[in-house]
């Protein structure tokens, strides 16, 4: 596909925690397995900003009427309840955001001034967001191109969502008001791959600070998408750097395909959605589908509304577009004609259904079946949207799915959620200030890996693995105290990201660790290739080196061990020695050291299984004489 032709824009807003206590008060910024058992409700509502006007995203959040509970782990206070004032802004949060804003060229502000930005999904207890601007005007190149970066923001991050259930959301404390440094980059890339180097080019430059938190769910991107006639879309929240590309590429598919769907009503002449909404619960009185069914027998209602031209543009296109904004009502979805007679609905409850409405060839209907209340207020979220169909691509706000694709959320925000913090004084930046964190700026990325492939040794491509991971303080603390360089390096990337993948805490193990275990290692207390169960083992447990080690029982052993361990391997293997000889040793290799366990290095291994095996092959060929 070309994206350039279709006129694809991307921005990107990276949102990074940094590694400091919470923004607005003492709390540690770590998160909880355990609450204290405190637990409060709250319900939210939108408010007006400073320019007198509603937010229609808070406006559209507030109709859910959703209850929030709040549970209260030890790493919170009374801020994070808004049951106190905040505390003055932390100034060491303030120093790693001005020096992230630095080392992209951003100019700061003189004074920073905190802004309250409305949002009331619950994901904070006060209703808005601390947030702040730090810099301006900054700039990273990404493969030869400059990507503006206009903004550089200091916030609190939002409460942890841990559960849902019908009208109620329950949130955990422990990661609202951890600082976060936001930064915002013009819409100037134009690929989905340039999308996913963007991201990771500044997650490089963050962790090059090493201030800043590792981990899943530690850095996060909202993405800022649009085509040519298409609309700005945002996709909150992505996590996953692997599927940023297939984010952007669904997303174009999305837009294309609104925007086909609108060329052909406007073909059919459709111009708008009639308002009516029509009860045939009595087309219904036998029917077999257990939506309707359990619907009417709670006292519920079948409501249907007219969609004049839409016939065969709703399966696959507009349908799940509608659904979404039904399921604001609380309703679990809708049926429209496209997928019916199916789910039970017969063809003569279609035909009914249709006669009711009084529609042609080429009319569509929607149905939802609930209790009368919330049936109606799906209805009426529904014809908005339908409406919009007429016209292409609503601005919107979109969730990331695990699959690529994403599901509405909300209205795209404006300027009307701002309004100025009141408790918060003014921060100015001061020359001296900006002078002191200026003089100790680590190094780039783009000066760093070549350093690291002449002082050590390791190819490029790992030396930026361990920028865009986040290791290189450990590495080169590993590489000059022991002198492994690249065992630490393929350690701290491939071996660390095969434990991630398996959910294990490993960023969380901490240098004084990772030290001891290379000094066993280098001690000869056990191989190399024990290095990735004894990690796997210290991440899981959360325990040093040696209590992993001694707990996996990989303690190296002496050589005459390693030849008795090997002697086993050849006698239980006998019949592959005799059929193949000397070409079974790769085979053989890999069954001593699973029966090793890493106790030994597969260098003596090696050195060991060829003696004993060509031992074998000869008085094997004797006997034959």
């Amino acid at each position: 596909m070309d994206y350039r032709a279709l006129g694809l824009k991307v921005g990107l807003e990276v949102h990074q925690q940094l590694a400091t206590r919470k923004l607005f008060c003492g709390c540690p910024s770590r998160l909880e397995d355990e609450t204290s058992g405190v637990r409060f409700h709250r319900r939210l509502r939108p408010t007006q900003s400073e320019l007198g006007e509603v937010d229609a995203a808070a406006v559209e959040e507030a109709r859910r009427r959703l209850t929030f509970v709040y549970e209260a782990p030890g790493n919170s206070c009374l801020v994070e309840a808004d049951e106190e004032p905040p505390h003055p802004p932390n100034p060491e949060a303030l120093d790693i955001a001005l020096e992230i804003a630095l080392l992209l060229g951003a100019a700061p502000v003189r004074e920073v001034h905190f802004m309250r930005k409305i949002v009331i999904d619950g994901s904070n207890t006060a209703g808005f967001q601390r947030s702040a601007l730090v810099a301006l005007d900054g700039s990273i190149d990404v493969g030869g191109k400059r990507i503006g970066a206009p903004t550089i923001l200091l916030e609190e991050d939002a409460a942890r969502k841990v559960s849902e259930a019908e009208g109620e959301v329950v949130y955990r404390l422990d990661r609202l008001g951890i600082p976060l440094v936001e930064i915002a980059t013009t819409p100037d890339i134009e690929t989905p791959e340039e999308a996913r180097e963007v991201a990771l080019a500044i997650g490089s430059l963050l962790r090059a600070t090493g201030k800043v938190i590792r981990g899943i769910g530690t850095i996060r991107e909202d993405l800022n998408i649009s085509i040519r006639g298409g609309a700005r879309i945002e996709v909150k929240g992505v996590q996953e750097l692997r599927l940023m590309a297939t984010f952007v590429e669904k997303e174009v598919s999305r837009q294309r395909m609104l925007l086909d769907v609108a060329e052909e009503l406007r073909r059919r002449g459709v111009t708008g959605v009639p308002a009516d909404v029509h009860d045939v619960t009595g087309a219904f009185e036998a029917s077999e589908s257990k939506v309707i069914t359990a619907a009417r027998a709670k006292g519920g209602r079948v409501l249907a509304r007219a969609l004049p031209g839409f016939a065969g543009l709703l399966k696959g296109k507009l349908g799940p577009e509608l659904a979404a904004h039904a399921r604001i009502a609380g309703v679990g979805g809708i049926f429209h004609s496209d997928e019916l007679p199916a789910y039970g609905i017969s063809d003569p409850e279609v035909e009914a259904v249709r006669k009711a409405l009084r529609l042609r060839e080429g009319d569509a209907f929607v149905l939802v079946a609930d209790s009368e209340d919330r049936a109606r207020a799906a209805m009426e979220e529904i014809g908005p949207r339908a409406e919009a169909g007429i016209h292409g691509v609503p601005e919107e706000t979109r969730e990331p799915r695990p699959d690529g694709t994403t599901a509405y959320a909300r209205p795209l925000p404006g300027k009307a959620r701002m309004y100025p913090e009141t408790d918060v004084p003014p921060v100015r930046v001061t020359d001296d200030r900006l002078r002191r964190i200026a003089e100790s700026l680590p190094e780039r990325p783009e000066a760093a890996v070549p350093r690291l492939v002449s002082a050590y040794g390791i190819p490029e491509q790992i030396a930026r693995q361990l920028f865009e991971d986040g290791y290189v303080r450990e590495f080169e603390a590993i590489a000059r105290e022991f002198g492994e360089a690249r065992e630490a390096a393929t350690a701290l990337t491939y071996t660390y990201s095969e434990l991630r993948r398996e959910g294990l805490p490993v960023d969380e193990v901490p240098l004084d660790h990772l030290r001891e275990l290379f000094s066993l290692r280098k001690a000869g207390r056990f191989a190399r290739e024990a290095v990735p169960e004894v990690l796997r083992e210290m991440a899981r447990r959360n325990v040093r080196a040696s209590e992993a080690a001694a707990a996996l029982a990989v303690e190296g052993i002496p050589r005459e061990e390693v030849v008795e361990a090997i002697d086993k391997v050849l006698d239980a293997n006998a019949d592959l020695v005799r059929t193949k000889g000397a070409a079974a040793e790769k085979a053989l290799m890999g069954r001593a050291m699973e029966s090793l366990r890493g106790r030994a290095d597969g260098k003596v291994v090696s050195e060991v299984l060829r003696a004993r095996l060509r031992e074998r092959i000869g008085k094997g060929e004797e006997r034959k004489k």
